[in-house]
């Protein structure tokens, strides 16, 4: 017997459309990439995003259409957000830290048409116009009277393009899991692969995420997670939703920009990763400033210290949720929101349950499986892989012919992770070796592969170790033609044409020879045990 309920085929433009409606004056701040201060409200936001949508479909753009921003943390970008998406075509963000060869590589295997594009990123792309084979169109996000001299043809100014639009543009009628937004992960070698979010997923993910990380309705959000990664974790999405004020840094991610943006606009919770916040903590620090207005911050991206902990806990009275998630969930699977339990916990207990990546939010199913593929139980002691599952978490990737699933649904994160008895998934190490600084990845093989490209490079082997600031980073370990050191910044030229600059190793050990197992394979396990402080120490 099926249900009597009506059929649902929602557009991501109805959560505008809501906020519009319900909370037409709550503001959205911005810093601009002149340092201004930018001020508007939902009710502007939705208008100026049926303005982009009505431009686009004037200019020939359709449904499927994808449609790409090289774009800040701004309020322009939250409107292409909806205008884009709103229309029918696709979403898709690009992170403005790509090396030249993968944004290339990224662009064309989407098949972008336009590329939105702030004035400082310009550059980047008159680099890349030439191997472009899909792109048509330039909209630099600028007003016409700041629109710059550049090499990129057919270029616009966004605000010259949005003039075209009618403001009373009725949204188009998607699909059932019509597609919605895309962004690409390249935390595994070879090409980068691309996950379709549908809008369904999307407004799925929002209304989880509302319940899952204590968020009230008269929060203030500092969203330092950028809009280009992982559809900044669903902000754009559950903010307007529940009508909650945005404050969005642009480019200025420092501690003293973002203090002064915090104690500004009252923020009363933030989103970001460890390396910005421990930023904002050395600032304070340093400077003498508590961050009085902040209740809560939720952290993903890298692993959660204790330091960080303390800190925000004892010193600025801030309760840290520790969330974790990948571009493959929406990102969500799991946050760590304050139980009534903890309350009558000592600090010590309660910070070994903070520090866990948590327990999965309503939707997501997760279990951890030995090699075998069997499952493993819920003790906190056995390691092994872990699976997920729900409703806005990848089925396969983009132009994939394949599923990304197992035949029951499952899909392989590719971390090594414990659950407890109580549901607390803890994450123990990465089943494949690769790097996570600063909240990103950088693939170990990819950077070997790279360096042993050197001609006097005869093998080569890159290990993720602890760092003071950025989580990890790679330590290169090279064996030469003779067995004899070679000056270190040959390797570091040879590799910045290669590889992004932050992808380059914070140092290079030269050795006589690499510790191989009885197969050939390299023992990471034994250079990362060696030379696990060596960062630290420095």
């Amino acid at each position: 017997m099926i249900g009597d309920m009506q059929k649902w085929t929602p557009n991501v433009a109805s959560i505008i459309e809501h906020a519009k409606q319900f909370h037409p004056t709550k503001e959205v701040v911005s810093r601009m990439v002149s340092g201004d201060i930018h001020k508007t409200n939902y009710e502007e936001v939705c208008i100026r995003a049926r303005k982009l949508a009505s431009a686009l479909e004037k200019d020939g753009y359709k449904p499927g259409d994808v449609i790409a921003t090289l774009a800040l943390n701004t309020y322009r970008h939250l409107e292409m957000y909806y205008g884009i998406s709103g229309m029918g075509a696709i979403n898709h963000t690009l992170n403005f830290r790509l090396h030249p060869e993968q944004a290339v590589y990224i662009i064309n295997h989407a098949e972008d048409k336009i590329i939105f594009c702030e004035v400082p990123f310009i550059p980047i792309l008159e680099g890349l116009k030439d191997k472009l084979v899909t792109v048509e169109k330039y909209i630099i996000l600028c007003d016409e009277s700041e629109m710059p001299e550049t090499g990129l043809k057919n270029v616009i100014s966004y605000e010259e393009y949005l003039k075209d639009g009618d403001e009373d543009y009725s949204w188009a009628d998607v699909g059932d899991d019509a597609a919605c937004a895309l962004c690409y992960t390249s935390g595994t070698t070879g090409n980068p692969k691309g996950v379709l979010y549908s809008h369904k997923s999307n407004i799925l993910h929002a209304q989880a995420a509302l319940t899952a990380m204590s968020i009230k309705p008269d929060d203030s959000i500092l969203m330092v997670v950028p809009l280009f990664h992982v559809l900044a974790w669903g902000i754009p999405y559950f903010g307007p939703m529940f009508g909650l004020k945005l404050v969005m840094p642009g480019m200025q991610m420092e501690g003293e920009p973002l203090y002064d943006l915090i104690d500004k606009e009252d923020i009363s919770l933030a989103f970001g990763v460890p390396t910005i916040w421990m930023g904002l903590l050395a600032y304070c620090r340093e400077n003498n400033k508590i961050l009085s207005s902040v209740k809560n911050t939720i952290i993903g991206g890298s692993a959660l210290s204790l330091s960080t902990l303390q800190e925000f806990d004892e010193v600025h009275d801030v309760n840290v949720i520790h969330a974790w998630g990948m571009t493959e969930m929406s990102p969500l699977g799991t946050t760590n929101i304050p139980t009534p339990e903890m309350e009558h916990m000592s600090k010590e207990e309660k910070y070994a349950i903070q520090l866990k990546q948590g327990r999965p939010i309503y939707g997501v199913e997760l279990k951890v499986v030995d090699d075998s593929g069997a499952d493993l139980p819920n003790d906190g002691e056995s390691q092994g892989h872990l699976m997920v599952r729900g409703p806005w978490i990848l089925q396969k990737y983009f132009k994939a012919e394949k599923d990304a699933v197992d035949k029951d649904g499952w899909f392989d994160t590719g971390d090594i992770s414990v659950l407890d008895e109580d549901g607390y998934m803890t994450i123990k190490d990465r089943a494949k070796d690769v790097i996570k600084s600063g909240g990103e990845w950088i693939s170990s093989i990819d950077l070997e592969n790279a360096a042993f490209g050197h001609p006097e490079v005869a093998e080569a082997c890159v290990v993720g170790i602890p760092h003071p600031k950025w989580d990890e980073r790679p330590l290169l370990f090279i064996v030469t033609n003779d067995g004899e050191p070679i000056e270190k910044e040959s390797i570091l030229d040879f590799l910045s044409s290669k590889v992004a600059k932050w992808w380059l190793p914070d140092d290079i050990i030269f050795l006589k020879e690499l510790p191989h197992g009885a197969t050939g394979k390299l023992q990471k396990f034994e250079l990362r045990d060696e030379y696990n402080n060596h960062y630290m120490e420095k």
